[in-house]
């Protein structure tokens, strides 16, 4: 009987980001292909350190240790390897004893088009072209920036923090303050304070979130999320109204009026933090591993 993976978590993740792949990158990009084929031949049994979204996928292959029933998490391994130069990655894997047994390896071609195929619900990668190609198919899609120079302790509890607008929110207020300001954006906000937001790129991911931890039904859920954005006092009323309709509960939501999001999320501690800009990504990046979110390509007429 043929696996079917449409009831899980599906997490795929690119090579370059669940290991620090940076020294072979910088082999591929200075000397070829070439180069970098016999070196990760030549190395495959010398074990990789963990990239920035390698916490991350050890908290989710957790789940299925801790939840009642069935396989609720899978990790697909999605990389522009071909099958002669990923030896070294399943190596790594084995040595880490994540129980990963999927893969997609394409020998350079893009990976977007084997997301649904996969039933991947988040897509975690340092390669822009197919995170924007995710984004712009209704996934779930991240770009990882550099590993921190200290990876949190490990945490017996997924944590994952994420920005609002353009993130779990569709851009739209964004969009109203970057065009007209912020007196347009707060007064836009206040007349729509009962209208719920319409959802973003990570909504149907937060809501799969927000299912397991009701699944879960114990006193400490294996999993915390925090809400982590700019807004303030009065463009407050809307999000929670949002998080209201869509039936989901953020455990940590902070409303930062413009202060920096990087000591907040350094005191949170998560696996990863989802946000759309760079101004909050960079900074945040050195203390906690962090995905920037590109912006939905539309199309003009």
């Amino acid at each position: 009987m043929a696996v079917d993976l449409t009831e899980c978590l599906v997490v795929g993740i690119s090579s370059r980001a669940l290991f620090d792949l940076s020294h072979e990158d910088g082999l591929f990009t200075s000397e070829g292909l070439d180069a970098y084929r016999a070196y990760q031949m030549e190395n495959e049994h010398r074990v990789l350190e963990p990239g920035t979204g390698f916490p991350l996928v050890k908290a989710i292959l957790r789940l299925n240790e801790t939840l009642p029933g069935d396989r609720r998490t899978e990790v697909v391994v999605m990389s522009r390897n071909s099958s002669e130069t990923s030896l070294r990655i399943f190596n790594s894997i084995d040595h880490y004893g994540l129980d990963i047994t999927r893969a997609a390896l394409t020998g350079g071609a893009p990976l977007s088009p084997y997301l649904r195929a996969f039933r991947v619900d988040l897509l975690l990668s340092q390669h822009e072209d197919d995170v924007q190609a995710g984004i712009n198919a209704g996934i779930a899609s991240a770009l990882l920036y550099s590993r921190p120079s200290c990876l949190n302790e490990e945490i017996n509890q997924i944590r994952i923090a994420f920005d609002g607008d353009a993130v779990l929110f569709s851009d739209e207020s964004e969009r109203i303050f970057k065009e007209h300001g912020l007196e347009a954006f707060v007064r836009h906000e206040a007349d729509n304070a009962r209208r719920p937001l319409p959802e973003g790129p990570f909504a149907r991911f937060l809501k799969s979130l927000a299912a397991i931890q009701k699944l879960a039904g114990t006193t400490v859920p294996p999993i915390r999320t925090a809400l982590v954005t700019a807004r303030s006092r009065p463009a407050h009323e809307r999000v929670i109204r949002t998080l209201r309709a869509w039936n989901v509960v953020v455990d940590e939501v902070f409303f930062l009026g413009g202060m920096k999001k990087m000591e907040v999320l350094e005191a949170f501690r998560p696996h990863i933090f989802f946000d759309d800009q760079d101004v909050h990504c960079g900074p945040a990046s050195t203390v906690v591993p962090v995905g920037r979110v590109p912006y939905v390509e539309r199309q003009t007429a």
